[in-house]
């Protein structure tokens, strides 16, 4: 079988983290992205594609399987119709690419924002309950490639539903909450014991490698760490592991969105304080990872280990 792979998305924070994996472990790879990538590696064919349409996209032999990174995800950040357009067609264009050309193994990651926002834990057997254009977006993508599976036998799917990942080259969730802390402050805006699931960016690797090492089909998974960690114990961890200077603050919630309105207006910080982030904090994703922890996998001080090894990569700038 060939050792040539595509990864659509393979200029984004997982596809990046993807892309150095295959390439030390010698495999062929076929990174597209419709933005440029963000490091050159030796031997890999980067193309500029848009995933909405692979109609014209072409690769020279066999594909072993193709893990599909690609979507519009920054929320807020895009208009409703983008998640859709983006999310949706390119889970359509990908599975077509893979069945006229042979290609009988996808890796899809789809979302935890599939389950919605809720203060119950929820598993893979929860049904799914979306609230944003992208949760549902996601959703209709799944039922897509499910859909490529169950045409033609044969075929090998996994979907991994991944919490807040977290890691180099992230610029998100946890790198604005290190910049914070960096400041000096973080401000818990009403409560602190708001279910932050959440994975480090090579753990959540690891986790698909072990998933679609399986015999089996079809397997569907919550990416995250089994510890049901609260916002303030991430906080802790931060401050206690790297931050040792920083102070915080508990303010009523209607203070702090009041000032993150204000802040956003001002771009105060340049670090993308916005209201609908400021609520993130305070509405609980508690995903557990069932199908991960029924297979034995443990990760034990998951958060304080994972911050030391991000923090050492980084130089402990946490970028």
């Amino acid at each position: 079988m060939s050792d040539k792979v595509i990864v659509f998305g393979g200029s984004g924070f997982i596809g990046t983290h993807l892309t150095r994996r295959l390439v030390a472990e010698g495999i062929e790879v076929v990174s597209v992205d419709i933005k440029p990538q963000r490091e050159t590696l030796p031997g890999v064919d980067y193309r500029i594609a848009d995933v909405r349409d692979l109609s014209a996209f072409w690769v020279d032999g066999a594909v072993s399987r193709i893990y599909n990174f690609a979507a519009v995800h920054t929320t807020p950040g895009h208009p409703t119709h983008e998640y859709y357009e983006t999310n949706i067609l390119g889970a359509l264009s990908v599975t077509d690419f893979a069945a006229r050309n042979g290609v009988n193994e996808i890796i899809f990651t789809s979302s935890i924002s599939v389950y919605g926002p809720s203060e119950e834990m929820k598993t893979e057997q929860t049904p799914p309950a979306p609230e944003s254009a992208y949760g549902y977006s996601k959703l209709i993508s799944e039922r897509v490639h499910r859909q490529w599976l169950e045409s033609v036998s044969g075929r090998k799917l996994t979907i991994v539903r991944p919490a807040v990942v977290f890691g180099g080259g992230e610029g998100g969730n946890f790198t604005r909450l290190a910049t914070l802390l960096k400041k000096g402050f973080f401000i818990y805006p009403g409560r602190k014991d708001t279910i932050k699931a959440c994975i480090y960016v090579e753990d959540l690797l690891d986790a698909i490698e072990f998933a679609r090492s399986k015999a089996e089909p079809f397997i569907l998974f919550n990416g995250a760490y089994p510890q049901r960690y609260t916002l303030e114990q991430i906080i802790t961890a931060m401050i206690d592991g790297h931050f040792p200077k920083a102070r915080t603050f508990l303010v009523p919630k209607a203070l702090v969105l009041a000032g993150a309105r204000l802040l956003k207006l001002l771009d105060a910080f340049h670090i993308g304080i916005h209201p609908d982030r400021v609520m993130k904090l305070v509405r609980s994703t508690d995903i557990y990872p069932g199908w991960l922890t029924s297979q034995g996998r443990e990760y034990p001080n998951a958060i304080e280990t994972a911050l030391t090894r991000w923090g050492t990569e980084s130089g402990g700038k946490f970028n």
